[in-house]
């Protein structure tokens, strides 16, 4: 029988699905059911060692000994500090050592409560990785816990460290199995000819395969899968993503229903987004889709034909949309015009119009999600390319950010479409938050602002547009008009028509 605790049953079986053989256990209670484990565990042969120091020189021979990942298990407080020389001389020998601490519940430290001291973080400089376990409480939690433990397991050639709290009673032993835990494998960086061949046999072989792109991102997606609602026939069973960020919380709640994920980065990074990850391949996103596509040229699958024909309708009725006059009107008059060219959108409603109507790869801060920084980012991507680089932007953005524009580097070759409807807009398309008194003042932060005087001050030509008899020649001169300095057109428009506008259905 195993412990009751479910961080440490998880724990457990993930050491053992990813080769874990060997444990050197050091005595404790607060360990005590991660010992335990390890010793009822049969794939694992458990080495009782009493001190600490020397039980992690004990570990990190084995280690080399073995050429694999090899467990040092101690107790809460200073036990774990007595690991950070053996730790240290694995940092440098490139040694696979597995330190695990079991630790007082987080609320306990530093509370002259016995055998506590801050432990996440204890080793710091010696691992390569460290992570600090919950203790779940529901299914996100334990997928959380899950997610923790495989990004740890799966670092090469280095020393790493997993924290566990474990919560009093201690000594409960109930559980019969361990649990079949999701494995996240990890794909060498070299992206060569098999590792290409192997993702693509896994791709063609799905019977529901989606190759999904973050930033730069899938236009129409969003849309497609507000169309698509419960429809089990659109769900992906196989989804191959790369890129950055997904902006949708729509499409991401989406994609939690796959079966499985690949993910592709160039840092080999967990990065678990639809809570399906079950590999990771470190190497260039686009060179392993440009693979795919050029497969699925010679081998079409059903799958993705039902999806490009619901995109297609889609398209088509977006192109066939003529919204009022909007911030909606104003991009998609912009998009239908701009062709390719660098486009950095902002993010609120900025982004979210790009991900309707961009027929392009778009440029976004969406690692993080602020509003800060979007001008000055595309100002100095405008810097170091004589190709037009534009900026669509929000007028909460691009006030924050205003200072982009004092900059004697910018040319002619950047241009500004600033939308600017009084406030933050997107706030008028949250349901529920309209019962708020604060939404527009304070939450929306309404102004009455304009750009014109910040232009002249910064030596950038200033357009406006307030109504549609204006606003299309004005796209026009801001799209072809010749100038050495950079432009700026100001749309002004209405939040609630812009927000009637982008409601628009397709079906």
């Amino acid at each position: 029988m195993y412990s009751n605790k479910e961080n440490v049953n998880i724990l457990t079986a993930l050491l053992v699905a990813h080769g874990i053989r060997h444990a050197v256990v050091c005595p404790g209670s607060r360990n005590s059911p991660i010992v335990h484990n390890l010793n009822e565990c049969p794939d694992i042969t458990c080495y009782p060692v009493t001190d600490e120091r020397s039980a992690g020189f004990y570990a990190l021979g084995m280690a080399q000994a073995v050429k694999q990942p090899v467990v040092v298990c101690v107790t809460s407080g200073t036990a774990l500090l007595n690991l950070a020389p053996a730790v240290a001389e694995a940092y440098y020998q490139h040694v696979p050592l597995v330190a695990i601490s079991a630790d007082r519940p987080q609320q306990w430290i530093d509370q002259l409560d016995g055998q506590t001291l801050p432990q996440p973080d204890a080793l710091r400089r010696f691992v390569r990785k460290a992570v600090s376990l919950p203790e779940p409480q529901d299914d996100e939690q334990h997928w959380y816990c899950n997610r923790l433990i495989n990004e740890v397991l799966i670092v090469r050639n280095a020393p790493v460290h997993i924290n566990v709290p474990i919560t009093e009673p201690l000594f409960e032993y109930s559980v019969a199995e361990l649990p079949v835990e999701r494995k996240i494998e990890w794909l060498p960086a070299d992206i060569s000819p098999s590792t290409l061949s192997h993702v693509g046999r896994m791709f063609l072989q799905a019977e529901r395969p989606m190759l999904v792109s973050g930033q730069p991102m899938n236009p129409l997606l969003d849309e497609a899968v507000r169309v698509v609602g419960d429809d089990e026939r659109y769900v992906p069973d196989f989804v191959l993503y790369i890129g950055g960020s997904v902006v949708s919380k729509r499409v991401k709640h989406f994609l939690r229903k796959a079966r499985e994920t690949w993910v592709v980065n160039e840092t080999g990074e967990v990065t678990d987004t639809f809570m399906n990850l079950t590999h990771v391949v470190q190497g260039d996103g686009e060179a392993v889709a440009d693979h795919i596509r050029m497969m699925l040229v010679l081998e079409p699958h059903p799958f993705i034909q039902l999806w490009d024909a619901l995109l297609a309708r889609i398209r088509e009725q977006v192109d066939a949309y003529e919204p009022a006059y909007s911030q909606m009107a104003a991009v998609k008059y912009f998009e239908a015009h701009v062709g390719e060219a660098f486009v950095h959108y902002a993010n609120s409603s900025a982004i979210r119009l790009a991900n309707t109507l961009a027929k392009h790869p778009v440029w976004c801060n969406r690692g993080v999600n602020g509003i800060e920084g979007s001008l000055s980012t595309a100002a100095g991507f405008s810097c170091v390319t004589d190709e037009p680089v534009y900026c669509v932007i929000g007028d909460l953005s691009f006030f924050y950010d205003q200072n982009a524009l004092w900059n004697q580097n910018l040319r002619g070759n950047f241009r500004i479409l600033l939308l600017n409807n009084g406030c933050g807009g997107i706030f008028q398309q949250l349901p529920g938050l309209e019962k708020s008194a604060a939404r527009d003042s304070y939450i929306a932060a309404a102004h009455h602002t304009s750009a014109e005087g910040i232009c002249l001050e910064n030596d950038v030509v200033y357009l406006s547009a307030t109504g549609p008899h204006d606003l299309y020649s004005a796209i026009d001169t801001l799209l072809y008009s010749d100038s050495p300095r950079p432009l700026l057109l100001e749309v002004f428009t209405d939040a609630r028509s812009d927000a009637q506008a982008f409601n628009f259905s397709v079906t």
